[in-house]
């Protein structure tokens, strides 16, 4: 049986300021659409669902972020702001070519650095977690080794 991840997903406010802030970390949108309808509910479980949504893909094309904006229904938890040992999914972590330069991309868009520093994993990696906009949390690492 073959098994591929698909995409993650990720519920926003601003569909737009995400966009643009995966984009600046080198992602591109691959598509975007409005998704409602008596099948989208059956599948969330959210009957009356309207979504706006987009597909970010990665330069590589094996990885996608799926970008969900609800209109209907709101939002009904916001678990932005957890802390790195929340229980849940929490984070989605890219492999950049050059740490710096992306963190200086992220910044300008109002990123921050969880920690204060980027850490040397062992010689291999260089490490860091950022919280973008709304607060989603994403780990970068740049291969060093």
């Amino acid at each position: 049986m073959g098994v591929r991840l698909d995409n993650v997903g990720i519920v926003v406010e601003d569909l737009d300021a995400a966009i643009e802030f995966f984009v600046v970390l080198g992602l591109e949108c691959e598509g975007r659409a409005s998704v409602d309808g008596d099948w989208a509910g059956r599948v969330t479980g959210l009957p009356g669902q309207r979504v706006d949504i987009a597909t970010m893909r990665t330069p590589d094309g094996h990885g996608r972020l799926e970008l969900s904006r609800f209109r209907e229904p709101a939002p009904a938890a916001d678990h932005r702001r957890a802390p790195v040992n929340a229980l849940g999914y929490l984070r989605v972590m890219f492999n950049v070519d050059d740490l710096d330069t992306v963190l200086d991309r992220a910044r300008a868009l109002g990123a921050e650095l969880v920690s204060t520093e980027v850490v040397d994993y062992r010689g291999v990696y260089r490490l860091c977690y950022i919280r973008g906009p709304e607060g989603i949390l994403l780990g970068l690492a740049e291969s060093i080794g």
